[in-house]
């Protein structure tokens, strides 16, 4: 693993690490994985499980904590939206060192709505990966605004979420996605809560979820 900091367009710096594949890359994409809400205490180490386990699978993973988390300088926002700038920066710097055929988000709880907002915005993005998105009502006074760049793009998007999400009925996520573009995949995990599935438990779950995924996309 390799530590770096990237600095963002507007000045903050962002404590990035690399897990580096522990064999040769099954395919040449680079997965970025955005942390839960930092005002709730989210930072880069609740993901350390997955990108761990992605790199054993060969894959380049990046965490880093957004602004105001862990030993990144900045504030954090209440709504997520100056994060997306250092999800396009850590991003830039992928691009430039790793220089992958293609960049994979994977956003946890509200990581995702973040990561979701940039899909778009970030050309080498070939793939979205959602843990969690917090769709429901009370959820979205905060993060709303993030839902229509996600369901508008029509880069491929995997959205797992437990069957006992307390922020996002499995209802409510199947009428979100009833508008979505492109190809869209779901994966509900039985019984598991919103909290429950962030823990360390689920991470080889995941990290076999996300891996493929990956390994389905059409990645030039």
């Amino acid at each position: 693993m390799e530590t770096v900091t990237v600095e963002t367009s507007d000045g903050v710096k962002l404590r990035t690490r690399l897990f580096k594949p522990a064999a040769d890359p099954a395919r040449n994409v680079a997965i970025v994985l955005v942390h839960p809400y930092t005002v709730l205490g989210g930072f880069q180490g609740l993901l350390r499980g997955i990108a761990a386990g992605l790199a054993e699978k060969g894959y380049p993973a990046v965490t880093f904590d957004m602004r105001g988390a862990g030993k990144s300088s900045g504030r954090p926002s209440l709504t997520g939206f100056a994060e997306i700038q250092d999800l396009i920066a850590v991003c830039n710097w992928v691009s430039r060192t790793l220089s992958p055929d293609g960049i994979v988000l994977v956003g946890s709880s509200a990581g995702a709505p973040i990561a979701g907002s940039a899909v778009d915005k970030i050309d080498q993005v070939v793939g979205y990966v959602s843990l969690g998105y917090p769709f429901g009502l009370i959820a979205s006074i905060l993060f709303g605004r993030h839902h229509e760049a996600i369901l508008r793009s029509t880069k491929p998007k995997l959205f797992v979420m437990g069957t006992k999400d307390g922020f996002t009925s499995v209802k409510q996520l199947q009428n979100k996605l009833k508008s979505a573009a492109g190809r869209v995949e779901t994966h509900l995990m039985e019984g598991v809560g919103h909290f429950q599935m962030e823990g360390p438990d689920y991470d080889a779950q995941m990290v076999d979820l996300i891996s493929t995924f990956v390994q389905s996309l059409q990645v030039k």
